[in-house]
């Protein structure tokens, strides 16, 4: 007896595939280059958090007098808390712009460390060309040439 296999319907194929094409979509090389870059982007994220926050800003806060950049805020309920712990505790509205300022210099740490990566790469990265051989006399003419200036013939693209 032969064993026949039973015709699924076209939406269970259809699924088959769609999971088929995600699995290829998984496996390649660029999907899981983005997945340890996120990984280490968040770790990167959290080593310039810490270094803003325990390193830098504190230093910072001692030499314009003692303050510490997380307790800037303004209470916008007009009640006058004297910390921004005390203003969240009775549930006011503030606008906390000590902590939009730790974030910003923490962006700027991330940005310049990234500026610093892509530097060096392209430091690296081969040099794109600017000139080419004649294929007449083989002497080195601009890219975007269209007559050799040596022996004047006519170059194609």
């Amino acid at each position: 007896m032969s064993r026949r296999r039973a015709k699924c319907s076209p939406e269970i194929e259809k699924e088959g595939r769609v999971l088929k094409d995600f699995k290829t979509f998984v496996i390649r090389g660029n999907v899981v280059d983005l997945a340890v870059a996120v990984v280490l982007a968040a770790a990167f994220g959290k080593i310039v958090t810490s270094f803003v926050d325990d390193i830098l800003m504190p230093p910072l806060g001692l030499m314009l007098g003692g303050m510490d950049f997380k307790d800037l805020f303004v209470d916008l309920s007009g009640q006058g808390y004297p910390t921004l712990a005390a203003a969240k505790a009775a549930g006011a509205a503030t606008l906390n712009y000590g902590i939009f300022l730790n974030t910003v210099v923490q962006f700027l740490i991330v940005a310049f460390a990234i500026f610093m990566i892509v530097r060096q790469v392209q430091r690296f990265a081969p040099p794109t060309a600017s000139t080419r051989e004649c294929p007449q006399c083989l002497s080195t003419i601009p890219l975007k040439a269209v007559r050799c200036a040596h022996c004047t013939s006519a170059l194609t693209a």
